[in-house]
C-alpha cells in the first residue's frame, strides 16, 4: 500500500496541491488541487487575502479524503519576505501586505541611518531588495507603530498557515533568512540587528530546520477536512525547496528556478558576504542542511505573466503560453531589450506600456505589436542570465559548465534555448515541479524513504524527464 506524502506549494499567482508517493524507486506526483492567487488591493494598498488562501488550502486536503489517499505528513511553502503579526489573542494586525505594495519606498534610508547598508550586508548576506522583510517591519514601525508594540509573534505566511493547521507556532529557517535578520555567520536571528532596529525582540520565535514535527492537526482541521496526519515543516521559502530538487550535484552546475521570479545562482557552504558581493546585489539565502542558496533576483516570468494578464482584460480572453511564445518566435529578429531588475517592472499599471517605454528611454527599438513586446522580454532575460553568469564567475573565481533550470519556467523551451545561445553553456530542463518535489523530499528523508539529499536527487534523476538544450 502506497504511502502519500502532501505538499501544497502556493507561489505568487497560483497554489496547488501535490500528493507524492514512490514506486518501484521512483518518485511519483499527482497533482490534486489547484488555485488562482494575487495580490488584492484594499483600501489603495496590496495584500494578500490569508482566509481566502487558508479555505483553498483545506479545499485540497478534503480532496485527498475524497480520493482516498491520505497523507502521512504534509507541509506547505510560499514565497518569501512577506508575514503577519499576531496579538495575544493570536488575531493578525492589519493588513497583510505584499511585497509589491509600495509602503516600503523610501523606508531604507531610515534603515540605513541606524545601521549602514555596507554593514547590514557583512552580517545578514542578503541583498538589498525594497520589499525585504527588514523594509516592510520598518515601515510598521513609522506607520503603525501600534501594531509593532501589539505584536507577540512573528511568522513568515507558511508558519502562520501551519499554525492554522496544528496550533504550534515555529519559524522555519530558510524562509526567515529572506528576512534579512538572519545573522550569516551564527544563521540565527541577529538579535543586536533587531534590538538596534527598534523591533520587539520576544515576537521572534526560535529557528527550527526543514525535517521539523510541526504537530498534527487539530480536532478542528481534523473535523473538517476529514482526517489527520503529521505537519513537517520543508524548506518553507519556495527557493529553497525548488533548489533541493536538482537533479545532480557539483560545483560546477549553475541553477535557475524559473518562476514568477528568476533566481539564478549555485550552492555554497558557507555564505560570501563581501564588498563587491554586495555591490553585484547577490544574496545568500538559508537552504537545506545550513546550504546557502548564492543567487540573484532576476525579475522572471512576471513580466510574461502581467502581459498576459493585460491582454486578456483588454480581450476577455487571456492568450496562452505557447501562443505568446508563438509570437515571439515570429518576432525573433526584434533587437527591443531592457533591464529586468528595473523597479518599474515590480508593479506597473501596465506592463506592456512600461516595456515600450523602457525600451524607448534606453535608445532601443520599442516594440509595437505584441511579438515584439514578448520578444524583448526574452532578449531582456536572457540577457540577465548571462550577465549574472559573468558575475558570478568573477565573486567565486570558478569557471561553471551547465545550468540546470527548475519549477514551472523550465516548460518554455524557447526562453531554455534562448539562455543556452546567450550564455553558451548547454541547459538542462527540469523538472517542472521542483518546488513540490523539495518539499516532498524533507517529508520523505524524514520518514526514511531516502537516505539523505543526494540519495533524493538521484531519484529525481531516475523520475523525471530532464531536457537538454545546447547552445547555437
Amino acid at each position: 500500500m502506497e504511502r502519500y506524502y502532501l505538499a501544497i506549494d502556493i507561489g505568487a499567482s497560483s497554489g496547488r496541491h501535490m500528493l507524492g508517493h514512490i514506486e518501484n524507486g521512483k518518485m511519483i506526483l499527482e497533482e490534486i488541487w489547484r488555485f488562482e492567487n494575487g495580490m488584492k488591493d484594499r483600501e489603495g494598498s496590496l495584500c494578500w487575502d490569508l482566509d481566502a488562501l487558508f479555505e483553498e488550502i483545506k479545499t485540497g486536503m478534503k480532496r485527498c479524503k475524497e480520493l482516498g489517499k491520505i497523507p502521512v505528513s504534509m507541509g506547505i511553502d510560499t514565497w518569501a519576505v512577506d508575514y503577519v503579526l499576531l496579538d495575544e489573542k493570536d488575531q493578525v494586525l492589519g493588513k497583510t501586505y505584499g511585497y509589491r505594495d509600495g509602503r516600503t519606498q523610501g523606508v531604507d534610508e531610515d534603515v540605513y541611518k541606524i545601521i549602514s547598508e555596507e554593514e547590514l550586508y557583512s552580517r545578514t548576506g542578503i541583498q538589498k531588495q525594497s520589499f525585504n522583510t527588514i523594509y516592510q517591519l520598518m515601515a510598521v514601525k513609522k506607520n503603525n507603530p501600534e501594531h509593532l508594540k501589539a505584536a507577540k509573534n512573528f511568522l513568515m505566511l507558511p508558519d502562520y498557515f501551519h499554525f492554522l493547521l496544528t496550533g504550534q507556532k515555529c519559524s522555519e529557517y530558510t524562509n526567515a533568512t529572506s528576512t534579512q535578520l538572519i545573522n550569516a555567520q551564527t544563521n540565527d536571528w541577529d538579535r543586536e540587528l533587531i534590538e538596534r532596529l527598534g523591533y520587539p525582540q520576544e515576537m521572534f520565535l526560535p529557528l527550527s530546520q526543514p525535517g521539523t514535527l510541526v504537530g498534527s492537526f487539530t480536532k478542528e482541521i481534523e473535523e473538517e477536512v476529514g482526517f489527520s496526519c503529521e505537519v513537517v515543516l520543508p524548506a518553507t521559502h519556495d527557493t529553497g525547496s525548488a533548489v533541493m530538487a536538482l537533479p545532480g550535484e557539483g560545483d560546477k552546475n549553475l541553477y535557475i528556478s524559473s518562476g514568477t521570479w528568476s533566481l539564478m545562482g549555485i550552492e555554497n557552504k558557507t555564505a560570501i558576504c563581501t564588498e563587491e558581493s554586495r555591490k553585484r546585489n547577490f544574496t545568500n539565502e538559508g537552504g537545506y542542511e545550513y546550504r546557502y542558496r548564492y543567487l540573484k533576483n532576476i525579475m522572471g516570468l512576471w513580466m510574461i505573466q502581467s502581459v498576459r494578464r493585460e491582454l486578456g482584460e483588454q480581450t476577455g480572453t487571456r492568450p496562452s503560453f505557447p501562443e505568446l511564445i508563438a509570437a515571439a518566435q515570429e518576432a525573433s529578429s526584434f533587437a527591443g531589450i531592457v533591464s529586468t531588475g528595473d523597479d518599474r517592472f515590480l508593479a506597473p499599471k501596465s506592463m506592456i506600456k512600461e516595456v515600450k517605454a523602457a525600451c524607448k528611454d534606453g535608445g532601443k527599438p520599442v516594440p509595437a505589436t505584441t511579438g515584439e513586446v514578448m520578444q524583448t522580454i526574452y532578449n531582456s532575460l536572457s540577457h540577465d542570465y548571462q550577465a549574472a553568469i559573468q558575475e558570478l564567475q568573477s565573486l567565486t573565481g570558478k569557471e561553471y559548465t551547465s545550468i540546470n533550470i527548475v519549477g514551472g519556467g523550465s516548460q518554455d523551451m524557447y526562453l531554455n534555448q534562448m539562455t543556452a545561445n546567450a550564455t553558451q553553456l548547454p541547459v538542462f530542463a527540469g523538472p517542472t515541479e521542483g518546488t513540490a518535489l523539495g518539499n516532498l523530499m524533507v517529508q520523505m528523508i524524514r520518514a526514511g524513504e531516502f537516505k539523505d539529499l543526494a540519495d533524493a536527487r538521484a531519484s529525481i534523476k531516475k523520475s523525471f524527464t530532464i531536457l537538454e538544450c545546447d547552445p547555437q
